[in-house]
């Protein structure tokens, strides 16, 4: 029951933000900010990897593999947005980083099952 919560939870959260990418909100210039070449395929991959990989996830198909590309994911997130803001103090950091620690976490338990 409770593998099939973090499941759902974390397939939402991934939809949810592909769909951001793919529909409402243009990351190129955020993308490009960070260093990252050709922005505009960068976002495209991603998008189209968490709507998938959170697709996977929340049907229960090969979640241990859909888990791993989500996990490199915030991992290049948090080292591309998060790390930067320590130079604000660990409390900023800490409250920024949230989510994404969050679902680190969630995603690894998922891994590992």
């Amino acid at each position: 029951m409770h593998n099939q919560l973090i499941r759902y939870a974390v397939g939402y959260v991934f939809i949810a933000s592909a769909m951001m990418k793919l529909f409402v909100a243009d990351l190129t210039s955020a993308f490009a900010s960070y260093g990252l070449p050709y922005p505009d395929v960068v976002v495209l991959i991603v998008a189209i990897t968490e709507l998938v990989c959170g697709i996977l996830i929340v049907c229960n198909y090969y979640v241990r593999k859909a888990a791993m590309p989500l996990l490199a994911i915030m991992i290049a997130a948090l080292l591309l947005t998060k790390i930067p803001l320590l130079h604000n103090g660990f409390f900023q950091f800490a409250f920024e980083a949230r989510l994404d620690i969050v679902m680190l976490i969630l995603l690894y338990i998922l891994w590992k099952k």
